[in-house]
């Protein structure tokens, strides 16, 4: 949507959550303004009553495409290893929480190597019929009822279900890991953590994160002793150079694996739904030729939903420059994808929703560089696979009501959104 609200500079601060809570209009208004008159402008953190950790010393925040495409492209410059995100956390919890996107190589490569044998494109080929057929089943034990909440009951639970079935985790623990990662993600929104306190806040995260934690724990020891054909398995034997994963690293890349695979590509469909429901010449145009559309339509709703706001990476030396602006070693740089894929420098009419699309070098799964999303050709898959089962068996599947949008300055969510359809007999 074309922003329609006129906010001045300083009148922008992107560290108040309640400036997230006023919609997209908004938000984008907020992302123009920067763009045209302060791209590179410095925010303040936000100070914490009672938190955990003192405030940090603030960040720069990249708003235009090029400067967060360098940034990407330069990690000895921009690291990633003091954290990603906008608040300082201790060293162990940067990589109990993030994984190796808090890594900077040797230690981020290493990881990589041993982690990314289960997804090659081939592996994730492999796996096309799984991902149809876990489609097929979701569409199947919803369409008679008519209507329903489309996030849970479908866009939530086909990448988790995905997830699930790949790591070999029984379908009984989808609840579980569910209600964890919405608080993993959710920290700035009281339905999933209702003490808003940074205590209460840092408490709850740091729980949901031990849970997973010892879940995976269980399952990879009980796989050292009783192989089976699933990731997990595979993520237990597979040796580089000589080299496994830790069990503590097992346990942080499944947390990793599990947030960051099941809430971006959820958020990636629902989005794509809204979309198709607000602009029905799109909607229309895509179903007339769903394959050939299907490849620009997905990098589309990729760019326009841009499930990942934002990552932060730490300047390594004094002297670096940057879109005009110099930074000191320690300072801290915020890459505010949404406000990127959005750029009109880039994006020809960027606020327009075109399934065709082209060129479209968004930067919905992160920049270019060793941080690039893993599970990119995943996601692909399952948003196709997704719209091609929805346009198929729930053709008039609409949106009925507004969508409840996730409180967060980090994840672009959708909580819940209303919808209905008239039942299609399945082939």
């Amino acid at each position: 949507m074309t922003p329609t609200t006129s906010l001045s500079v300083d009148q922008i601060d992107l560290s108040d959550i309640e400036l997230w809570s006023q919609g997209p209009e908004v938000i984008e208004s907020a992302f123009r303004t920067l763009r045209e008159h302060d791209p590179i402008r410095f925010f303040e953190e936000p100070e914490l009553e009672g938190a955990m950790y003192p405030r940090g010393r603030g960040y720069y925040a990249l708003t235009r495409h090029a400067d967060v495409l360098a940034a990407s492209k330069q990690p000895a410059l921009f690291c990633s290893g003091e954290g990603t995100t906008i608040v300082d956390m201790p060293p162990d919890f940067r990589e109990f929480l993030g994984s190796m996107i808090n890594m900077d190589d040797p230690k981020h490569a290493r990881m990589r190597r041993i982690v990314s044998r289960g997804f090659t494109p081939r592996h994730l080929d492999l796996m096309r019929a799984d991902v149809e057929a876990t489609a097929a089943e979701l569409v199947d034990s919803v369409i008679e009822r008519g209507e329903g909440d489309f996030v849970t009951d479908i866009a939530a639970t086909l990448p988790l279900r995905v997830i699930v079935d790949l790591m070999g985790v029984p379908r009984s623990h989808e609840r579980f890991i569910f209600d964890r990662t919405n608080i993993i993600l959710g920290l700035g929104d009281p339905e999933y953590i209702p003490d808003q306190t940074p205590n209460g806040v840092m408490t709850a995260l740091l729980v949901a994160a031990q849970e997973l934690s010892l879940f995976i724990t269980e399952l990879a020891e009980d796989r050292v002793k009783d192989p089976k054909d699933d990731l997990i398995t595979a993520l237990v034997s597979t040796e580089v150079d000589g080299e496994k994963l830790t069990p503590g690293e097992m346990a942080s890349f499944f947390i990793l694996l599990v947030v960051a695979g099941n809430e971006t590509t959820r958020n990636a469909i629902s989005h794509g739904l809204l979309a198709l429901s607000r602009h029905p010449e799109e909607r229309a145009r895509w179903a007339a030729d769903f394959e050939g559309l299907a490849p620009t339509a997905v990098e589309e709703i990729v760019r326009w939903a841009s499930p990942v706001i934002h990552f932060r990476r730490t300047c390594t030396r004094d002297g670096v420059e940057l879109g005009g602006q110099t930074f000191e070693e320690g300072d801290k740089v915020v890459l505010w994808y949404s406000s990127a894929n959005r750029d009109a420098e880039v994006f020809d009419d960027p606020f327009r929703f075109d399934l065709g699309r082209t060129p479209n070098d968004h930067l919905g799964f992160g920049g270019p560089g060793p941080h690039y999303c893993l599970g990119a050709h995943l996601a692909r898959r399952e948003i196709t696979v997704m719209f091609r089962e929805l346009f198929r068996r729930m053709p008039d599947l609409e949106v009925t009501g507004e969508p409840e949008r996730l409180r967060s300055n980090f994840i672009n969510g959708i909580k819940h959104l209303p919808a209905r359809w008239t039942p299609a007999p399945a082939s």
